[in-house]
């Protein structure tokens, strides 16, 4: 059942993200009041979860480089977060999570070249499959079709989730998941809310209860997702949550209205074959 938690983690991370949209298009929230309400929320949902299953935080969890770890995993938390929201704000949300499907695929790299028991020829190539398969649905007339802020996002991707990844891993051989959580989203939640304060105030009684819906999932998706990273390693857990930009972009055509793409969709299907050739195969390597 644990080797599902990418699966599990997908299906509600894609719930949440497709309740972000509405709030910020169909509500008319921007996205510096989103964040300003979001984290300190989220944070208050993994307390209860913390909570709930008796953890402890102790100095021993900030001993030698881990402290350090730790502040570089939260700025690049803050910097995914602003900038997934600042291009969510511009663009649609099938738009969005379309190209998030290219996300794996760097950061599967970089860990197949950095940690020896990520090195996975296998699950290598299902990734690069999946990967041009999105690529191709976004190349019109031998041009990539891209809004500014998505490509920032894009770039961003490439550039630092990679590194992000590889510090969960670090951080994960002596963190539990949920303790990891709820240390990064209750620092996110203290600057992003402190930065963003004055616009948090502007949340209408009629888009609050989303708010809390959204984070709540939220949390349990992503402790769901870093409890994956921390038993089946970086690579499986990205190939098989991979499929949730596919649930989300298939979630914003039913409930957003948002156009629908044969040709996007028959991506999503390699990524989602992908995803299940890694599940059938998992027992081989």
């Amino acid at each position: 059942m644990n080797s599902f938690f990418p699966f599990i983690a997908a299906v509600l991370q894609s719930a949440s993200y497709t309740l972000d949209k509405t709030i910020l298009s169909v509500k008319k929230v921007s996205f510096k009041t989103y964040l300003g309400v979001s984290f300190p929320l989220l944070f208050i949902a993994d307390l209860i979860i913390f909570t709930l299953f008796g953890l402890k935080i102790t100095p021993e969890l900030f001993a030698g480089n881990l402290g350090w770890l730790m502040g570089a995993s939260i700025i690049l938390a803050i910097g995914s977060n602003f900038i997934f929201y600042f291009a969510l704000e511009e663009d649609t949300l099938g738009e969005i999570e379309t190209f998030s499907l290219l996300a794996p695929i760097p950061t599967i790299i970089f860990s197949s070249l950095v940690f020896p028991d990520e090195r996975n020829t296998t699950i290598i190539v299902l990734a690069l499959i999946a990967s041009f398969a999105v690529a191709l649905t976004h190349v019109e007339n031998y041009r990539l079709n891209i809004k500014k802020r998505t490509l920032i996002m894009l770039g961003w991707f490439f550039l630092a989730i990679p590194f992000s990844a590889g510090i969960s891993k670090v951080l994960l051989e002596v963190w539990n998941p949920i303790t990891l959580e709820l240390v990064k989203d209750g620092i996110m939640a203290a600057v992003l809310g402190g930065i963003f304060f004055k616009e948090a105030k502007k949340v209408s009684k009629e888009s609050f209860p989303l708010f809390l819906a959204t984070n709540g999932i939220s949390a349990i998706a992503w402790i769901l997702y870093f409890t994956s990273f921390q038993k089946f390693g970086i690579v499986y857990t990205a190939l098989l949550f991979s499929i949730q930009p596919s649930l989300t972009y298939l979630s914003s055509v039913i409930f957003l209205k948002e156009k629908l793409r044969l040709k996007r969709v028959a991506a999503f299907a390699v990524v989602l074959a992908a995803a299940v050739a890694a599940q059938i195969l998992k027992p081989l390597y």
